[in-house]
C-alpha cells in the first residue's frame, strides 16, 4: 500500500512560497517513494488546484485546511495579560473539524512552512502548528518537522520551555540552516534533528512568455526587486521614518538616473482571490505609480504566475534584492547575486551557509536609503564572484535538498517496522 502524508504548515497558494515548498516536497519524496500520496491542506481548493493542474498526477490531494479555533484565539488573548500561561498547555485540537479526518487517514505527517516555528507571526499561529503536531503524535503517527528554520524564543522564556519539550518529542527535525542548527544544540535539542537545505532549491522552473511585462530597455541587465507589506509593517528604525515604500521609491528612481539597468517588480505573496490583504502585487503597484517617466526600463510581473514560473523569470534577472525568503531562494538557487533584507534568523542562515558571511543580507532594523544602495554597490562590485560561488555550490544544495526525504523515508521504515513487530 502506498503510504499517505499529510502536509500541514501551509493552507493556500497564494504564497508563491509555500507553493515552492509543497511542489518541492513532493518532487523529492516521489523520488524516494514514486507511489507516495499526499493530503495538502488548502482554504481554497479550486484556486490551489488551477496554479497546479498536475497536482493529482503527482499524488496530491487537496484536502480542506483547518481553521484556528476560537479557544485558541481566546489562549492567546489571555496570555497577554496572564503570561504565566504560554507555559501551561495550550487547547486540544482533537474535535477540530477538518484535521481528525485527515489525521486519521495518513500514515505520517510533515510539517512544512519553513519558519512556523518561530514567534514571527505570534503565539496563536505558534502553537496551532505546535498543536497540530501534538494531535498526530497522540493518535500514534510519526511526525517529522520539514526543513525548517527555527525560533529564537529566547525573548520568551516560558515559550522557549514549552517549545523544547515539544521539539523533543517530534520523531525527526530536518533543519535548512546552521544559525537553527547551533539553536537547537544550545537548546539541548540534538538526537532527532538533522542538517538540511531548503527543498524549494530544488523546486525545477516552468518556462513562460514575458516579453508582455519584461522591462523594454535592459541596458546593463535587470535588477529584480521583492519587497513585501510584512516588511513596511516591521520597518521600525529610529534613524530612518521613512516607510519601505518610500525607501523603494526613492531606490529605484537613484537606479534609473545613476546606473543602466532596469527594474522589474516580483510579487512573491498575491492572494490567488485577488484580496489585497499581505499582497505584494498591491504595495509594488502603489510603487510603479510612483516612479514615473521610466516606463520603458520599469515594470512589474503580473500577479497570477506559479512558484515555478516565477523562478523562471526570476532566473533571468541579473541581481536581484529580495524580502520573501523564497523569492530570494529562487534566485539564489538560479546562480542571481541577491541581496536579502531580513527580519529573521532564515534569511541570515541560509546566506552564512552558502558563502560563510553574511554580507549580502541587509537586515530590516537597519534598512535606510543609504544601507540599501551600499549594499547594492557592494553586490554589483561582488558579482562575478557571487556568480562563481553560486555556480558550485548549487549544484551540492540541490543534492542536500533531497536529505529530508531521505531522513523521512528511513523514519517511515522505522516506525511501520517497529509496529509491525508489536502486532
Amino acid at each position: 500500500m502506498p503510504i499517505t502524508v499529510y502536509l500541514t504548515g501551509q493552507n493556500n497558494f497564494g504564497n508563491r512560497g509555500c507553493e515552492a515548498l509543497v511542489r518541492s516536497t513532493v518532487t523529492i519524496l516521489r523520488e524516494q517513494m514514486p507511489d507516495m500520496r499526499f493530503l495538502v491542506p488548502s482554504s481554497d481548493i479550486a484556486r490551489d488546484s488551477a496554479q497546479w493542474p498536475e497536482a493529482a498526477a503527482w499524488g496530491v490531494q487537496f484536502v480542506p485546511a483547518p481553521t484556528v479555533p476560537a479557544s485558541y484565539m481566546q489562549w492567546g488573548r489571555l496570555c497577554r495579560f496572564l503570561p504565566f500561561m504560554k507555559s501551561m498547555t495550550w487547547p486540544s485540537l482533537r474535535d477540530l473539524p477538518h484535521l481528525e479526518k485527515y489525521l486519521q487517514q495518513a500514515d505520517a505527517i510533515i510539517s512544512i512552512g519553513g519558519d512556523n516555528y518561530s514567534l514571527d507571526y505570534g503565539l496563536v499561529s505558534l502553537f496551532f502548528f505546535v498543536g497540530i503536531a501534538e494531535r498526530a503524535l497522540e493518535i500514534g503517527k510519526p511526525v517529522m518537522l520539514w526543513a525548517a528554520s527555527i525560533g529564537p524564543f529566547t525573548a520568551d522564556p516560558r515559550v522557549q520551555a514549552a517549545m523544547v519539550a515539544h521539539l523533543k518529542k517530534l520523531h525527526t527535525i530536518s533543519v535548512r540552516e546552521s544559525h537553527t542548527l547551533l539553536y537547537l544544540h544550545k537548546l539541548g535539542v540534538i538526537d532527532n534533528v538533522i542538517a538540511v537545505v531548503d527543498p524549494a532549491f530544488a523546486l525545477n522552473r516552468q518556462a513562460v512568455a514575458h516579453a508582455a511585462f519584461w522591462p523594454g530597455t535592459p541596458g546593463q541587465g535587470v535588477l529584480g526587486i521583492n519587497v513585501s507589506p510584512l516588511i513596511e509593517q516591521r520597518h521600525t528604525c529610529d534613524s530612518n521614518p521613512a516607510s519601505t515604500s518610500d525607501l523603494m521609491v526613492a531606490f529605484i528612481k537613484w537606479i534609473m538616473v545613476e546606473t543602466d539597468l532596469a527594474v522589474l517588480l516580483v510579487p512573491h505573496v498575491a492572494p490567488l482571490d485577488g484580496s489585497s490583504c499581505n499582497n505584494d502585487a498591491t504595495m509594488l503597484q502603489h510603487i510603479l505609480h510612483r516612479v514615473p517617466g521610466y516606463a520603458e526600463r520599469l515594470s512589474m510581473i503580473p500577479s497570477g504566475l506559479n512558484a515555478c514560473e516565477l523562478k523562471h523569470i526570476i532566473a533571468q534577472c541579473k541581481y536581484f534584492i529580495g524580502a520573501r525568503t523564497h523569492a530570494t531562494i529562487a534566485a539564489l538557487s538560479s546562480g542571481v547575486p541577491t541581496l536579502s533584507i531580513a527580519y529573521s534568523i532564515k534569511a541570515r542562515g541560509i546566506n552564512y551557509d552558502l558563502f560563510k558571511h553574511e554580507y549580502y543580507v541587509l537586515p530590516l532594523a537597519e534598512l535606510n536609503l543609504a544601507t540599501l544602495k551600499t549594499n547594492f554597490l557592494h553586490l554589483v562590485n561582488e558579482g562575478i564572484f557571487i556568480r562563481d560561488t553560486l555556480r558550485t555550490r548549487i549544484p551540492e544544495w540541490k543534492t542536500k535538498a533531497t536529505l529530508s526525504a531521505k531522513a523521512f523515508v528511513e523514519l517511515i521504515k522505522h516506525h511501520y517496522s517497529v509496529k509491525s513487530n508489536k502486532l
